[in-house]
């Protein structure tokens, strides 16, 4: 597209996470215009559009991506929904960034990368670490050698409350919650791809949610072909506040990454040292969630393809459907294993 007016995102989807990234693209970047909104619950969209001054709201998805005025599009719906709207945007010509997972199943995967590759259309997916600038940094830090051979790394996810257990679908926490630490690993082990995955989990938090396929608390080894060996760990209660931290040691140093603190305030008082710390995730990566979709944008505008792309959200789906089926038998899962069955199904 030429550069000589501003960028026009629709956006699909407006709960918690959309409207976040709907009020990014309405006034919080230049050279980039909120041109649509769209979701199917009636009025919605439309009171959204006029808390952000959008005008034009739509309950039907199709008709967004027959908007000729659309040049890309925001997907902030659920999880299980964004492969066919990934391949139903590239058809209609629309540059694509996706909230992850952008696929369920591998199958899935390679159906929303091929549309987006046949469309000739950039194709991005929220792993917001990557635009995290400490993790930045220490992605950079390790490709320069700066810390030697990556041997141990560590990723985790502990979201503030398990508020409603019952609207959380099986295997969420592999496939939702973990696949930003999937992705941090790789991104952290700049060069290496995992080969082997062994993963245990249990319902820690809600017992009496486990017969309804609820896990809670899981924790993931991965091993990497260049010999390192990584951990990844969620749990969906940690009372203290929504705690995200990352640490990768190298034959010549380690970097950490993470901060549960909201500011670096901290008070000395008679009670004790306290600090803030952090309750959602758009307070502790407000900057790196407006980042990625100044790539976004900056992608669409000059074609070329963005730091976190559809196959980065492959290889970290290949290494969530590991570790669910290592946790359904018991023992370590290839990741060649994984891709030569594709994983059609998670039963």
């Amino acid at each position: 597209m030429t550069t000589s007016r501003p960028v026009t995102i629709g956006l699909i989807g407006t709960g918690r996470m959309g409207s976040f990234h709907a009020e990014t693209l309405a006034r919080r970047l230049p050279g980039v215009r909120l041109g649509a909104l769209a979701d199917p619950a009636p009025g919605a969209a439309r009171a959204l559009g006029d808390r952000l001054g959008c005008p034009i709201a739509y309950t039907d998805v199709a008709d967004l991506l027959a908007d000729p005025h659309i040049d890309a599009v925001v997907i902030a719906t659920p999880a299980r929904t964004h492969a066919d709207l990934v391949q139903a945007a590239a058809r209609a010509g629309k540059a694509v960034y996706c909230e992850k997972p952008m696929a369920i199943t591998l199958a899935d995967a390679d159906r929303a990368i091929t549309a987006a590759r046949k469309a000739g259309v950039p194709l991005q997916v929220g792993f917001n670490r990557r635009y995290d600038s400490a993790f930045r940094t220490a992605h950079d830090k390790i490709a320069a050698g700066g810390i030697g051979t990556p041997q141990l790394l560590r990723s985790l996810t502990r979201d503030p409350k398990l508020a409603d257990p019952s609207r959380i679908p099986p295997w969420t926490i592999f496939l939702e919650t973990l696949i930003h630490d999937f992705d941090a690993l790789r991104y952290l082990n700049p060069g290496a791809e995992p080969v082997e995955v062994f993963a245990m989990a249990d319902a820690l938090v809600r017992p009496d949610f486990k017969d309804q396929g609820l896990l809670d608390t899981a924790v993931v080894t991965v091993r990497f072909d260049n010999g390192a060996l990584a951990t990844a760990e969620a749990n969906f209660q940690a009372v203290y506040g929504y705690d995200v931290r990352a640490e990768v040691f190298g034959s010549n140093g380690m970097l950490t990454m993470g901060d549960i603190r909201r500011t670096h305030l901290t008070s000395y008082g008679p009670d004790g040292i306290h600090a803030e710390a952090t309750t959602y995730d758009q307070d502790l990566f407000r900057d790196a969630y407006i980042a990625e979709l100044a790539d976004f944008a900056d992608s669409v505008r000059t074609g070329r393809t963005p730091h976190a792309t559809g196959q980065d959200a492959r290889a970290a789906l290949s290494i969530a459907l590991a570790a669910v089926r290592s946790v359904t038998t018991g023992a370590p899962v290839r990741i060649d294993e994984v891709d030569d069955d594709r994983l059609s199904s998670l039963g």
